[in-house]
């Protein structure tokens, strides 16, 4: 049975609900002592893969602590894994973990290159599962009729393949989203809120690749229901609907009248909610979420990072009295934390999971970093993190950075606070959380609000036509701002907020200071942009092929080519 058709088995949501209860309840049962718990877990996942290829290398049979581990196991990050890896991906065996992968995640990093993630059978009994369930808590507890009908949740992650691509030892990697945990792990409660939605299986054709597509089907057929709740994780997908609701509003309206999908016949004529949705156009010059489902409630995603920036007035777009709750601070390789309640940002950390190690953000990480463990961290303070679990992998620096919201009961509540890399022209040496709290300060200087933003590090003396800034230090680099307003800005908050900007800068970084103080960076600048910049540039990178989960938003854009397809005047012809 797969994940459409099992929401409409007799019982089954009265079963779901008794499952993501009952892992919740598991998950805080375990902070009760954090310490014994991560014993536990790095005494199982070495004793499991003491006789793997890594785990004789690097001696598990003498692991008992974490100091051991520490000293056995240096820190690592994909690369290190990656031969390992790609042999397991080939058909070799027993080499990371003693349990054979099921299948592959797929995950994009900071280069866009896409990773193999093993995950393996035992990773996820102990490791996924338990989080996975205790993530959807805080929704159906709070918005129950979420589950009333199978309809009333837009589920945008959820996206299967009917022939995913497969490794070389014949298992499917895909993305998380596009995985039949009931088929592939025998877990059929896994069937997350909305798949089993009429459009969760699309009843007509498309060609695999054609995401945008897709993304106009669900969303054609989701304007004749009565949502409750929309799902994203990925913010930038939750941004792009008011977007796509009027860019193709006509197309949507014409096939509702003519009870075609895609062109082709699917159900009954509607010319009553057709005449509905045009009337709602018509009269408020617009088409906004909130008009077509007047009783969506609930949003899930990300929502810190940069979504934090623009979530308060895109929730707007969808209901004045909409909720967004946080998904878990996780990634394609494992879980970091999960919200057991309604924190706007944060979840406790998952600590059954992973054996989990941080290293103050402030320091690069290295095969020797000095690490502390979750007792150790300290409230508004951000970290790398470094995980191990039972599925393979060791040590692991996965590259993000997390920021200690506050600590109960010896747990700490952690959100995600931007990618581990930086930004380093001059010494500034800058992270995404650090510009984000930056651009948190100087919008709010001016009541100032935007749509999203990105930026780059330019040569002083290329600074783009229509940015906002001072004098040039010596022909320094700077640091160039694209923004699209939330509304018009005059000139004059602009050069406020450039300002602003630059002091919260200095404030957040010592580097950037410095860099300042002696002129190795100029002021930055500030280059606005059109209200749907970047809804347009998140819908080219899909129309290229990118699965839309896995178009994020990105603060710090380097790529000419990227950067040029963002900041581009859509009035111009194209080259």
């Amino acid at each position: 049975m797969n994940a459409s058709s099992v929401w409409h088995t007799p019982g089954h949501t009265g079963r779901y609900r008794e499952r993501v209860f009952a892992a919740r309840e598991r998950l805080a049962a375990e902070h009760a002592d954090l310490r014994g718990m991560q014993q536990r877990v790095l005494t199982d996942l070495v004793g499991f893969n003491a006789s793997t290829r890594f785990g004789r290398r690097h001696g598990f049979g003498r692991v008992l602590t974490v100091d051991d581990f520490r000293e056995a196991v240096p820190v690592r990050d994909y690369a290190d894994h990656a031969a390992l890896i790609e042999r397991t991906a080939a058909g070799e065996r027993n080499l990371l973990s003693a349990d054979a992968p099921a299948v592959y995640f797929t995950s994009s990093g900071s280069t866009g290159a896409h990773k193999k993630v093993p995950v393996t059978p035992r990773f996820m009994r102990t490791t996924f599962m338990p989080f996975y369930f205790a993530a959807w808590a805080p929704l159906i507890e709070h918005f129950p009729d979420v589950l009333d009908r199978p309809d009333a949740v837009l589920n945008l992650k959820h996206d299967p393949l009917s022939a995913p691509p497969t490794t070389g030892d014949g298992r499917p990697h895909v993305g998380a989203s596009q995985v039949d945990f009931g088929a592939r792990f025998g877990e059929p409660l896994s069937a997350e809120p909305g798949t089993g939605a009429p459009w969760a299986v699309l009843p007509v054709p498309t060609e695999p690749g054609d995401h945008l597509e897709r993304a106009y089907l669900r969303l054609r057929l989701a304007v004749q229901s009565d949502l409750r709740a929309l799902i994203g994780i990925n913010p930038a997908m939750v941004a792009a609907v008011p977007y796509q609701l009027n860019l193709w509003w006509p197309r949507i309206v014409k096939e509702v009248r003519d009870g075609t999908l895609g062109g082709l016949p699917h159900r009954a004529p509607d010319p009553e909610r057709a005449a509905e949705l045009e009337h709602l156009a018509e009269y408020f010059g617009t088409v906004r979420p909130a008009h077509v489902w007047p009783r969506l409630r609930a949003i899930f995603c990300w929502t810190t990072g940069v979504a934090s920036l623009y979530l308060p007035a895109l929730r707007e777009e969808f209901g004045p009295g909409v909720t967004v709750l946080p998904a878990p601070v996780a990634a394609s390789e494992g879980p970091v934390g999960v919200a057991l309640d309604r924190h706007a940002s944060a979840g406790s950390l998952v600590a059954s999971a992973s054996v989990y190690e941080f290293v103050p953000a402030d320091q690069d990480l290295a095969p020797d970093s000095a690490t502390l463990l979750p007792h150790e961290l300290e409230a508004g303070r951000d970290y790398h993190v470094v995980f191990s679990h039972v599925g393979g992998l060791y040590r692991y620096a996965v590259g993000d950075v997390v920021r200690v919201v506050d600590v109960s009961g010896g747990v700490p509540r952690l959100e995600y606070a931007g990618r581990g890399g930086r930004s380093d022209a001059a010494g500034e040496r800058l992270r995404d959380a650090e510009v984000v709290r930056a651009l948190h300060t100087a919008l709010g200087s001016g009541g100032l609000a935007l749509r999203n933003v990105a930026c780059r590090v330019e040569p002083a003396a290329g600074a783009t036509a229509g940015a906002t800034a001072g004098p040039a230090e010596h022909g320094a680099p700077r640091y160039v701002f694209a923004i699209a307003p939330r509304s018009p800005w005059h000139a004059a908050e602009t050069v406020r907020f450039t300002a602003a900007l630059d002091r919260g800068l200095a404030a957040q970084s010592a580097g950037y200071a410095q860099a300042r103080s002696a002129g190795r960076l100029a002021a930055p600048a500030v280059r606005l942009l059109d209200a749907e910049a970047f809804d347009r540039d998140w819908h080219e990178a899909v129309a290229e092929g990118v699965r839309p989960t896995q178009v994020k938003d990105r603060l710090f854009r380097q790529d000419d080519a990227l950067w040029e397809r963002l900041t581009r005047d859509p009035r111009a012809p194209l080259a």
